[in-house]
């Protein structure tokens, strides 16, 4: 079995942990969870959200986000998705991502992740699709506008690296700063 099984079979054993579901152990830090892998993974990891959302036996209430999706879905609500080709053709990529970024800031990422929660210590946010929505977003400034909004853990599937409270998409763009996270598996 690969490096990668190994960590996903010992991740699905831990989101359903009342320590993981309550964040006991951070000191009171906020409970969020970042769980790194290679992109070449992604398949895998695709995979495995998929299985997950499937598992009836999982203990726990998954609220997955995608990112890319609720982009699109940020974007269809604009009814902006059929002119995106055509502007990007005559404004230029530069000009389509500033307004794509001004469109889809990270409020409205929230705004589309809002629910009640059905249970102490039985709901989890999972979000996917991090590389998939770059750069239109970055996941921590994502993160830093979620955290008023959820006490629930949040997990983010995350290509790249977190080390040293430094975010590396890809494991090769700049880092970004973002304290608040903690690795697991």
């Amino acid at each position: 079995m690969s490096d990668i099984s190994l960590r996903l079979d010992k991740l699905r054993k831990l989101i359903q942990t009342e320590d993981f579901l309550f964040g006991r152990g951070l000191s009171n830090e906020v409970n969020i969870r970042i769980f790194c892998y290679a992109p070449s993974e992604e398949m895998t990891i695709k995979y495995f959200v998929d299985t997950l959302l499937q598992d009836r036996t999982i203990v726990c209430n998954i609220h997955h986000y995608d990112l890319y999706k609720v982009f699109l879905e940020i974007c269809d609500d604009k009814k902006i998705i059929s002119s995106i080709p055509s502007v990007e053709h005559k404004r230029g990529t530069r000009f389509l991502l500033k307004q794509l970024i001004s469109i889809a800031p990270n409020t409205a990422f929230v705004n589309k992740m809002l629910f009640s929660p059905q249970e102490i210590g039985k709901d989890l946010i999972l979000l996917s699709g991090v590389g998939d929505v770059f750069p239109f977003i970055r996941v921590h400034n994502l993160l830093e506008a979620m955290q008023p909004h959820f006490s629930i853990p949040i997990l983010v599937l995350y290509p790249g690296k977190y080390e040293d409270a430094q975010l590396q998409l890809f494991g090769k763009l700049p880092p970004n700063s973002y304290y608040r996270a903690f690795n697991i598996v």
